[in-house]
């Protein structure tokens, strides 16, 4: 199996050494990721510039990494393109979570997306980040767990995996749906110009059974995701009460 592992937080992150490590396990592996950090960016792809790849001054378990002047779906692009016959693509482990809507704009989950876009199985794997690094030793054999229980799979092509900080095992879950309240914090930087964080607060607890249900009690969430957004039930509904021709 050919793997390839890419992230959000960029080269030097200590996640992405830690997934190469477990990657190993299964299959031969290749580092492509961004050469700065680029989380929160979605699914952007660079279309207004060339983009580079090099050799990166560190390697990873023995293995040559390379760093692209890109993002995480450009990473997979190009990768994929020099690495030919990629099976898998492998995206983190991302430092914080990403559980429920923040799927829309994780750089991590594009990544695994773009995988799937160009007919690989894509899989993201995050775990919170606080004033310290993670324990990437003691996840280390829960990751491995997890991407045995998904990575030959024929059945999944999209899955999002999380960490808790201390898992106690492993759950199937759906995602996390809850309304946010959007909220702008202001401050004012060294130079005395104002500027603006964007921060949200959920409105609701979370749901028995879905992704940020699993990892607030201890467990390590496996969701299967897909690329279609279309809301049947709904089309469906338009269908019947407003047909066009």
């Amino acid at each position: 199996m050919r793997i390839l592992v890419t992230n959000d937080d960029g080269i030097y992150s200590p996640g992405i050494a830690a997934l190469a490590k477990v990657a190993l396990r299964f299959g031969e592996v290749q580092i492509v990721a961004p050469d700065v950090e680029q989380s929160s960016m979605g699914h952007a792809i660079t279309a207004s510039r060339p983009l580079y790849y090099k050799k990166s001054p560190i390697t990873f378990e023995g293995l040559d990494a390379y760093r692209v002047n890109g993002t995480p779906a450009d990473c997979v692009a190009l990768g994929t393109h020099l690495w030919a016959k990629t099976d898998v693509v492998l995206s983190g482990i991302n430092m914080g979570l990403n559980l429920g809507n923040s799927m829309w704009h994780s750089g991590t989950l594009a990544a695994a997306k773009q995988a799937v876009l160009l007919g690989m199985k894509g899989i993201a794997i995050s775990t919170p980040a606080g004033k310290t690094e993670p324990d990437f030793e003691k996840l280390d054999p829960f990751v491995e767990k997890a991407l045995a229980a998904v990575i030959e799979n024929p059945h999944l092509n999209l899955i999002n995996i999380n960490l808790p900080p201390d898992p106690q095992g492993l759950q199937w879950t759906r995602q996390s749906v809850r309304l946010y309240d959007g909220k702008i914090v202001p401050g004012i930087d060294p130079m005395g110009r104002k500027h603006y964080w964007f921060t949200v607060i959920p409105l609701e607890p979370a749901e028995e059974g879905t992704d940020r249900y699993a990892v607030e009690n201890g467990y390590v969430s496996i969701t299967p995701l897909r690329l279609d957004l279309t809301h049947e039930g709904e089309l469906t509904k338009a269908l019947q009460t407003q047909p066009v021709s």
